[in-house]
């Protein structure tokens, strides 16, 4: 657990990145953000199964995305 703003956060690991996961107790939804990449990449659901492959498939669209665009990830 990390203590970021007195907010406790965990972490998730995916395909070699990290993001920090806060969970909205009033929305009922984690909240993922990337901590190792160039760009911010965000995502969220509302179990953590769910959240791992919204993680996932956020990677995979940046990773597209740049791909398209010629521009490395970083």
């Amino acid at each position: 657990m990390i203590l970021l703003h007195n907010r406790m956060m965990t972490r998730m690991h995916c395909d070699g990145h990290d993001a920090i996961i806060e969970f909205d107790e009033r929305a009922n939804v984690f909240h993922g953000e990337t901590i190792d990449l160039r760009d911010v990449i965000t995502f969220q659901a509302s179990s953590a199964s769910d959240l791992r492959q919204a993680f996932a498939e956020s990677l995979e669209d940046y990773f597209a995305f740049c791909a398209k665009l010629a521009e490395s990830a970083d």
